[in-house]
């Protein structure tokens, strides 16, 4: 027995596969906002901010499961979280300038694991109920289930920078995915769903694709300003 969990139990080790596996699947889009994040930095430095990020993202990931079902029942809650996600989409795909020197490089770390922060906390919020489920109330379990999550998670996100600094169209595709899952989460929220009743499945999608739009194109627009101010 380790933490209360009989490692000789077949159970056990199912629903420990079950939260490994949830979680790695439903974290494949937090991943990409994990290179995206980090991919400006130089290399020692992404490293440090993935790392950090990561390992921090689950900490919270835990706590947010223990409370996810009264978090997801508030209204509003996913509409917030939706401009949340268009706004940091907008601001990832936009980029930013190589960090500096110093204490320049220091902050611009600390902004990517903040924004690594945000964004996992937002994206997880329907995700950490499957994993809970996976857990099926075993708190020790769960804990041991996401921590074992972090190297693979981790290495997805590495990855990742390597790609999108050879195939830059992938940060496009990044940040398109946060305006679809931004579209779909304002009209998954309760207090939509009480003014206009059930929605179907086909409006849903319409809200992501506008959503992708919507994040792609402010994007575009404020990367010709940028790019038109510095000539």
């Amino acid at each position: 027995m380790i933490f209360g969990l009989d490692l000789s139990s077949a159970q056990v080790w199912s629903a420990f596969g079950s939260i490994v596996l949830a979680n790695i699947v439903l974290s494949g889009d937090n991943a990409v906002v994990i290179a995206m994040a980090a991919r400006t930095l130089e290399h020692k430095q992404r490293g440090q901010a993935i790392f950090w990020g990561t390992a921090a993202a689950i900490v919270m990931r835990i706590v947010l499961t223990v409370v996810a079902i009264e978090l997801l029942s508030l209204p509003y809650l996913k509409a917030g979280g939706a401009v949340l996600l268009v706004y940091i989409g907008v601001d990832l795909l936009k980029g930013g300038n190589e960090a500096s020197e110093g204490g320049h490089m220091v902050s611009s770390m600390l902004v990517a694991i903040r924004t690594i922060l945000v964004a996992d906390l937002i994206m997880s919020l329907d995700n950490v109920l499957a994993v809970a489920a996976a857990a099926n109330g075993n708190l020790p379990l769960l804990i041991l289930g996401l921590l074992v999550s972090i190297p693979l998670i981790i290495f997805g996100a590495t990855f990742l920078t390597k790609v999108m600094e050879r195939f830059p169209v992938i940060i496009t595709v990044g940040a398109a995915m946060l305006g679809f899952l931004a579209g779909e989460m304002l009209l998954t929220d309760p207090a939509i769903s009480a003014q206009f009743g059930v929605i179907s499945q086909q409006v849903v999608i319409f809200a992501g694709v506008l959503g992708a739009l919507l994040v792609t194109g402010l994007g575009s627009i404020l990367n010709r300003r940028s790019n038109a101010t510095l000539d």
